[in-house]
């Protein structure tokens, strides 16, 4: 599992201090992209340089409390990796309380449309961030 703290800034909510879903959205974004630079594969350089790419094609979050400007959220990532797809599975914590959970599912494709299965060495990179334990 990989996981990062995200400070809710007042920048990120409505007049109420309450998070804005947008910015939600924003935030997981960028916990993939860390997470793919920290196993080596930044998705800048698998589409520049190996010509593949892991385009969403879909998400969903159920959100149990309200995130608020403040608030520092542990956003925890577990991949869940089928042959031509990759799932990132989220659980958001702040003070030990989940704020939301749910999941981004990513396709593995070149360049032209077409997927792929996902090249062995970026299989192994998110193989030790498996983690079945974040439910």
């Amino acid at each position: 599992m990989y996981d990062r703290v995200w400070t809710v800034r007042f920048s990120d909510t409505d007049p109420f201090g309450i998070a804005h879903y947008p910015r939600i959205v924003d935030a997981l974004h960028e916990t993939s992209d860390m997470f793919m630079q920290e196993i080596g594969f930044p998705f800048w350089e698998i589409s520049q340089e190996r010509g593949f790419g892991l385009p969403l094609v879909e998400m969903n979050f159920e959100f149990e409390n309200p995130v608020e400007a403040g608030d520092d959220v542990t956003i925890e990532l577990a991949p869940s990796l089928s042959t031509r797809s990759v799932r990132f599975e989220y659980v958001a914590r702040c003070n030990g309380a989940v704020m939301f959970s749910g999941y981004e599912q990513r396709v593995c494709a070149q360049k032209d449309g077409g997927a792929i299965e996902l090249p062995d060495d970026l299989r192994t990179a998110m193989e030790a961030y498996t983690d079945s334990r974040m439910k």
